[in-house]
């Protein structure tokens, strides 16, 4: 409902505009004025119930003082009492100090990747607060019950893409600061959105761990994968084809390429990139094969044999990238979906150093992604050409 003009003519008459937003200007006296209103109005509210109801003789008994701390500052109000002691307010519970505007303005804060310190001297500059690290902790700790509930959540029956992909943070275990890695499943579903299937944060990789995240997928509801992107992760296959045996593992061709410059020094890294074109840009396997040995043979390949060595390592998880047709290739072998959503992690993981635990990284990933939704939900530009290839591939296993 929109407020009448006399109204804000009166409320603004004699005012500095400039004093309107600022701490104790208008805006603050209006929360105040507002929320003592509707305190009071509880009060009667209470008061008339329990004289309807018959009970023990009840009345005012004046008032409390209580600051109060919003999302741009803090407000001082007097808090209505009642002689029985039976008032307990909705609006500001008894024990509540914080806005609900509050506590989402320091979450919002702590997702786009600021540090505590940080966030505490954001509340000082602008607002005149001063919140302990406590109180930044208890409240972006609440997120924890969220995560374990979106870790759990259902998942669609099938995802014909889905990125396997791993972050590296540091992490304080048992003592010591450890590298730990991240890894996060970016699922396409058949109408091209995207979505983060898990996260889960691990020291070591292997076969048995990858089972559990398999099997953990599998009991969510996911009941195929059709096509899953990897960059080499340690027992990935095995394990992925025991629990979905007909899902093909793609090796990452972005990471494979990255993999080559490693190997190459600075200088020779673009003519090397070039030539490597020849081989994922091929009509089919056996021309892929055919470039492959003709890079081995030429000039950079013997002068960095371990390039070609590497992409013959991986050569069975790079086959069935041929089979598609180029609008499927982009989506691929560019990984833009993932290599966006890392990067928005990695700067938020950058500012922090490390985190104090598992359960800290994981509340700011969780939250980094969560702030982001929009920009890496929507379907790669190539999905719809994609989709129907996938339809006629896959024949009925893709589920619209």
């Amino acid at each position: 409902m929109a407020i009448e003009k006399e109204v804000l003519d009166q409320l603004l008459a004699g005012r500095d505009p400039q004093e309107l937003f600022a701490k104790d200007g208008l805006l603050d006296e209006l929360k105040k004025a507002l929320s003592e209103r509707m305190l009071t109005a509880e009060l009667d509210d209470h008061l008339e119930s329990e004289s309807a109801g018959g009970t023990v003789e009840n009345r005012r008994n004046g008032s409390s003082r209580k600051t109060m701390l919003t999302g741009t500052s803090k407000v001082i109000l007097d808090i209505p009492r009642d002689r029985a002691g039976t008032f307990d307010p909705k609006l500001i519970a008894k024990y509540q100090r914080r806005f609900p505007d509050f506590d989402d303005k320091i979450v919002s804060m702590y997702a786009r990747g600021m540090t505590v310190r940080a966030i505490r001297g954001h509340l000082e500059d602008l607002y005149g607060v001063d919140v302990s690290p406590d109180l930044i902790s208890t409240i972006t700790d609440a997120v924890l019950e969220a995560v374990v509930e979106w870790q759990a959540r259902p998942l669609d029956a099938c995802y014909p893409l889905v990125f396997f992909d791993a972050i590296r943070v540091k992490i304080r275990d048992e003592g010591f600061v450890r590298n730990k890695a991240v890894y996060i499943a970016l699922g396409i579903l058949p109408d091209g959105t995207k979505e983060i299937l898990g996260i889960w944060i691990e020291q070591t990789e292997g076969a048995k761990f990858w089972l559990r995240v398999m099997n953990e997928l599998k009991n969510r509801g996911v009941a195929d994968i059709l096509m899953a992107v990897v960059d080499g992760l340690k027992g990935f296959p095995e394990a992925i084809n025991a629990v979905f045996p007909e899902t093909i593992v793609q090796t990452c061709i972005v990471h494979l390429i990255r993999n080559s410059m490693g190997f190459a020094s600075w200088k020779d890294r673009k003519p090397i990139a070039q030539a490597l074109r020849s081989v994922y840009r091929a009509d089919n396997a056996e021309a892929g094969l055919a470039a492959l040995e003709a890079f081995e043979e030429g000039p950079w390949g013997q002068k960095y044999p371990a390039i070609a060595m590497s992409w013959r390592r991986h050569w069975e998880q790079v086959i069935p990238f041929f089979a598609f047709s180029a609008p499927i290739r982009r989506i691929i072998y560019t990984t833009n979906a993932i290599e966006a959503l890392n990067s928005k992690l990695r700067r938020a993981v950058r500012t922090r150093g490390h985190f104090p635990s598992d359960d800290a990284a994981m509340k700011l990933l969780y939250l980094v992604l969560n702030q982001a939704a929009q920009e890496w939900k929507r379907p790669p530009r190539e999905w719809t050409e994609a989709k129907t290839q996938f339809a006629v591939i896959f024949g009925e296993r893709f589920v619209i």
